[in-house]
């Protein structure tokens, strides 16, 4: 019994030694954490105070650098993104932006001063910087001249404009070195976003009365307007664009071009210019491809929208024109060119107070066609001429007639409803003697005065398709079949 006690208090012993030296070595850092994955979380320079900001040494970079978390952060695990497995090597990682404030290269922004210098030496930083954001920063107004913003540049470059940007006021105040046909130009680029919540102000008044060009006055006037004026915004030879939220005014001629281009998304934009102002087209597309418009309202004294020879794959979709010109294909085969235009689609478009509605407007002389038109649910609200083909177009009573002309074919419409103009009939197809207009095709048309007795007598000539559906008012006038003209003429085709 008393041997049996002694062992007793011997394991005791030996038990309380064991509990010492455990909290020993738990004090010491070893044994409770050595089995423990310490995963740290990297604090990304978005967030609010968890980075140090470090101020480049080109002007306006902002980069920044991951802080030490705090000592009861650093044992969390991270949470990735819903659908984002953290070890899965096909996610990329995202490269932080990198902004350059125009101010931080001395631009002043007080709507006088020139800080055409101060741009383009932030482009030049932005464009060697992968996501970089050129800042156009929303308390300012800012006045450069001329300028080609060229790549190429590194990936995912933005253009910025929250405040006011805008060209000299009038071609008095222009630099007598610049050119005179463009402002802004950006070449050259793969993948620029050019958005903001910012204006791009034109100052296109003085441009409009120059005494060089025809353009509508009040009153029915007739006054005489510009003949070298300047584009706004021009898009030369680049692809992936996407130009985004931004209202831009008054430019002295086209508000935006693209020429040479590939995969372009415009996206609500606000485009407004007097309806006396001439030629400011609100956007001009030609020898592009892959263009998609959406989303925006465009008021000016031209074409809202111009499709140009070489264009490719447009689709136009939630757009509101008016007052202007309407939606226009052309014009094309002018001084007896080639002009090639295929696969359009208007689709879910207002036209609202305009000369025309959706046209094609080709001149005499020309080869080549267009082809592959489709306009589908387009409203129509007081619009003088809503459906039109003019293959005699001619902006004076000179042009002499011709037996060549740009084949217009295969047009569809569609679900075309709303209110016309009674000075002229709503429905227009002047097709050329030698090269006809075929396959025409009129569904769900539906048109009616504005104001004052129905035009019942829509005019057609040399216009071939078919009615699918009874149409308001009756198109009777479309002939059937395919004239023999046609068939086999190399003149004719395109691409």
């Amino acid at each position: 019994m008393g041997g049996g006690g002694g062992g007793g208090a011997a394991r005791v012993g030996l038990s309380r030694l064991m509990s010492v030296a455990f909290v020993l070595l738990a004090l010491s850092g070893f044994g409770v954490h050595a089995g423990r994955s310490r995963i740290h979380k990297k604090v990304h320079g978005g967030g609010g105070g968890g980075g140090r900001h470090r101020g480049g040494g080109r002007g306006g970079t902002v980069v920044w650098s991951p802080a030490v978390p705090p000592a009861d952060e650093r044992t969390q695990p991270v949470t990735p993104p819903p659908g984002i497995v953290p070890s899965d090597p096909a996610v990329p990682a995202q490269p932080e932006q990198c902004v350059f404030d125009v101010r931080a290269f001395g631009a002043v922004g007080d709507g006088t001063t020139d800080d055409t210098e101060a741009f383009r030496a932030a482009w030049k930083a932005a464009c060697a910087v992968e996501a970089a954001v050129l800042s156009v920063p929303s308390d300012g107004t800012f006045t450069i001249t001329t300028t080609t913003f060229a790549g190429p540049c590194n990936p995912g470059l933005v253009f910025q404009v929250d405040g006011v940007l805008m060209p000299p006021d009038g071609p008095d105040c222009w630099p007598p070195s610049d050119s005179r046909r463009q402002w802004l130009v950006f070449s050259n680029l793969d993948g620029l976003t050019l958005r903001g919540t910012g204006t791009i102000e034109g100052n296109g008044e003085e441009w409009w009365n120059l005494p060089c060009k025809p353009h509508k006055g009040p009153n029915g006037s007739t006054l005489r307007g510009p003949c070298d004026s300047p584009t706004l915004i021009r898009f030369f030879m680049s692809r992936n664009l996407r130009v985004e939220g931004l209202r831009v005014e008054n430019s002295p001629e086209f508000h935006f071009r693209f020429d040479g281009c590939s995969d372009v998304r415009v996206d609500g934009l606000s485009i407004r210019s007097p309806e006396t102002s001439p030629n400011t087209d609100g956007i001009h597309v030609e020898n592009t491809e892959r263009v998609a418009i959406y989303n925006s309202k465009i008021s000016n004294g031209d074409d809202c929208i111009s499709i140009g020879t070489g264009s490719y794959d447009v689709d136009i979709q939630n757009v509101t024109c008016g007052p202007g010109h309407g939606i226009s294909i052309g014009s094309l085969g002018v001084h007896n060119s080639t002009a090639c235009v295929a696969n359009v689609t208007v689709r879910n478009a207002v036209i609202r107070n305009s000369d025309n509605g959706v046209r094609i407007k080709t001149w005499q002389g020309g080869m080549g066609a267009v082809t592959g038109i489709s306009f589908d649910t387009v409203v129509m609200e007081n619009v003088r001429n809503c459906i039109i083909i003019d293959q005699y177009y001619c902006l004076d009573k000179r042009c002499m007639n011709q037996s060549t002309a740009v084949r217009v074919a295969d047009v569809s419409y569609a679900n075309i409803r709303g209110s016309y103009d009674v000075r002229s009939a709503p429905i227009h197809f002047a097709c050329s003697d030698t090269v006809p207009c075929t396959n025409i095709t009129m569904s769900e048309v539906e048109l009616l005065p504005f104001s004052g007795e129905l035009v019942d007598d829509p005019f057609c000539w040399s216009a071939y398709g078919l009615q699918q559906t009874p149409t308001i008012p009756p198109i009777y006038c479309l002939q059937d079949g395919l004239p023999d003209a046609l068939l086999d003429n190399p003149d004719l085709r395109c691409r």
